[in-house]
């Protein structure tokens, strides 16, 4: 059986509610009629639609007048708001908060360390700020999946990591695909892109890539 915590985006009230009213799993919503689970008290439109998409995944479906499913995006706009799934434990730290991160650094990160904050300073003129236990981010931007799961987070920025140095944010630039060769020695991931030593990699195009990409903005997509 399928806890509803488990399918993205729907809400506590949502998962209340039906608990209450006898479904217990995503599973129990089989056959249900989908206008009688929408008129209960803490159940949305767009959890229900979540809910429903996640059984027919399964080969099953409520039933009755079931809605079309409507066409979303992921969405992006920069600044910070405040609004954000209770889950969500990532938050911009303070002055100390970074300082003592970069404390704790060891061996050749920390001068790798001092080379990307120079660089990332002059490519975008912000102050960085420690965001979760080791990512270094500059701006605010807020997103909104389609899922629905919302929350703020920095616009661009790297993780001096152990293994690599993760440098999240400058595929935002218009012209990632013609300057990523040119680059150098990295490997991308869904939202960033890793090197191993700031060594393998032409600093000037990466300059240019986070200059641009804090220009351009979040896209959504």
């Amino acid at each position: 059986m399928t806890d509803f915590v488990d399918v993205p985006g729907v809400g506590n009230p949502a998962r209340r509610a039906l608990a209450d009213n006898g479904y217990p799993d995503l599973e129990s919503l089989h056959g249900a009629d989908y206008q009688s689970v929408l008129a209960l008290h803490g159940v949305g439109k767009r959890g229900l639609e979540r809910l429903q998409a996640a059984l027919v995944e399964r080969g099953l479906s409520m039933s009755g007048k079931i809605p079309a499913p409507q066409p979303r995006k992921n969405e992006w706009s920069i600044g910070h708001t405040g609004v954000q799934d209770a889950d969500i434990k990532t938050h911009a730290g303070s002055d100390a908060d970074l300082d003592e991160y970069l404390s704790t650094l060891e061996g050749r990160r920390v001068k790798h360390a001092e080379i990307l904050l120079d660089i990332f300073r002059r490519a975008t003129g912000d102050t960085p700020r420690l965001w979760g236990p080791s990512m270094i981010g500059y701006g605010q931007a807020h997103y909104k999946y389609a899922t629905g799961r919302e929350g703020d987070t920095f616009r661009v920025g790297f993780s001096p990591r152990k293994a690599k140095l993760s440098l999240y944010g400058i595929q935002e630039s218009p012209r990632w695909e013609q300057l990523r060769d040119k680059l150098g020695k990295h490997t991308t991931g869904a939202s960033c892109v890793y090197v191993n030593k700031p060594e393998d990699i032409d600093l000037a195009v990466l300059e240019q890539l986070i200059s641009e990409s804090w220009e351009a903005g979040p896209q959504s997509c």
